[in-house]
């Protein structure tokens, strides 16, 4: 009988700054204040330097990235991780500015990379999206009632240019996202309430965020919707929030 040993547990080093960027189309996205003041008061609690930007256009989406990048690698001090937002209309892989253009998900990404932030090379990388990624709607079905991650302990030399990501999707590819007009969307007021009042690793604490979403009932237009986030991650590490 093989005798299968835990993962040696090496969490990211949480003990520098934590930065948050949040860029959030309120125009036309009744109860997206709700979600901003959800978002502030959980960055605040896990001791994050919180920006939040309002209505940018599809370029300003792209422009308020790379400040972000440039404020992060002219820091002189150690930083730990960056968070960033991103709330608008979309559809898959593109999100909608205020002027009604898109931008491209993927370009939004790569500007916080191992490439291109020196300072955030090997640190985790949160985006957090509340956006539709398509039109379809899932109503639900009726029910009756683990990869295995291989870490070397050589130090690396070399690290692959995206890694140290973690991408949140408040819906899965193809299907729409909802928002309730005054008390915000159901994705963001539910992870905030998780992360603000549960301890452990991100992913785990993700897994009761979808756990929860999955119980809920939501009704649009008379008819019971389901929706969940969908969660994509390169992370190397555990990463702890609190």
């Amino acid at each position: 009988m093989s005798n299968p040993q835990p993962l040696e547990e090496e969490a990211y080093d949480m003990s520098g700054a934590r930065l948050a960027l949040t860029l959030c189309v309120t125009k036309a996205r009744e109860g997206s204040e709700e979600d901003l003041v959800a978002l502030e008061r959980m960055f605040q609690q896990l001791g994050f330097e919180s920006t939040i930007k309002r209505d940018p256009t599809a370029q300003q989406f792209q422009e308020e990235m790379e400040k972000f990048q440039q404020a992060i690698d002219a820091r002189k001090d150690f930083v730990s991780c960056a968070f960033v937002v991103l709330m608008a209309h979309g559809q898959e892989g593109y999100l909608k500015g205020m002027d009604e253009q898109m931008v491209e998900l993927e370009n939004l990404f790569k500007v916080l990379n191992n490439k291109n932030c020196q300072a955030l090379r090997a640190k985790p990388k949160v985006y957090i999206m509340q956006a539709c990624r398509g039109e379809q709607r899932d109503s639900g079905e009726t029910v009756d009632g683990d990869n295995i991650e291989m870490i070397t302990k050589d130090s690396l030399q070399t690290i692959p240019t995206y890694t140290d990501a973690l991408h949140i999707y408040s819906t899965v590819e193809g299907y729409i996202s909802y928002r309730h007009d005054e008390e915000g969307s159901c994705f963001i007021q539910t992870l905030v309430d998780v992360f603000t009042k549960r301890k452990g690793p991100i992913l785990e604490l993700l897994t009761e965020v979808t756990r929860r979403m999955a119980e809920a009932e939501l009704v649009q237009e008379g008819r019971a919707r389901k929706v969940n986030p969908q969660v994509e991650s390169t992370l190397r590490k555990p990463l702890y929030l609190q």
